[in-house]
């Protein structure tokens, strides 16, 4: 890709001279960490992602959306990890065949907790949709995207609106996904999680 991080390709690369970048923005960012790679990954040792939630603890003014396929590691990590308010937590969802990352999620004592169901390959009815507070729905885009069907979208925002979740549509994908755009029914779906309270049964220390 020309740059010096992905010089072994798309190998897996840990790259501690990063975690100091966001202290030296000066303006409020939202940060969607780690988007070329999974923070969750059987190979990134639990220590460095315990570095990075460090960082993103002391930087409230910063909003770090953090998404992952491995809700299993989601899951066994948290225990040791401290999630502030600015951090959110997602998992991805693409069909039926994977929405047990969903449980994971549910059990992380996250202030906000999201489903990014991209690339939607699959209908996804009766989700499970307790204790989620934002949900994400986007198609394939590139040179063989796997279609998406309005119905299945349509499903999902039904189902968000009957559990008063936000929803955002982000694209319908496909070769051109720019002209495809993004809205749904002549609308767009910009909603944004509402940011929960506190709750008192959460423990937001870190774990000795």
């Amino acid at each position: 890709m020309g740059q010096q991080k992905y010089k072994n390709g798309f190998k897996l690369a840990i790259h501690p001279s990063a975690l100091m970048t966001p202290y030296s923005w000066t303006k409020p960012q939202l940060v969607f960490v780690n988007s070329m790679s999974d923070l969750f990954h059987k190979d990134v040792p639990l220590e460095f992602v315990k570095n990075v939630f460090e960082v993103m603890n002391s930087t409230p003014q910063h909003t770090y959306q953090v998404l992952t396929k491995r809700g299993d590691i989601l899951e066994e990590y948290a225990p040791f990890l401290k999630f502030t308010p600015n951090i959110w937590i997602g998992v991805s969802v693409e069909d039926n065949k994977v929405v047990d990352r969903i449980d994971h999620l549910r059990k992380v004592n996250a202030h906000v907790r999201f489903l990014s169901l991209e690339p939607l390959i699959g209908p996804l009815e009766n989700l499970n949709l307790d204790g989620i507070h934002w949900v994400i729905v986007g198609g394939e885009s590139g040179a063989k995207p796997r279609p998406m069907k309005s119905t299945w979208v349509q499903d999902i925002r039904r189902q968000c609106k009957a559990a008063d979740i936000p929803f955002f549509f982000k694209q319908w994908g496909g070769k051109n996904k720019k002209e495809a755009g993004r809205t749904l029914n002549g609308t767009t779906y910009n909603d944004m999680p509402k940011i929960p309270k506190y709750r008192e049964d959460v423990n937001l220390e870190v774990s000795k």
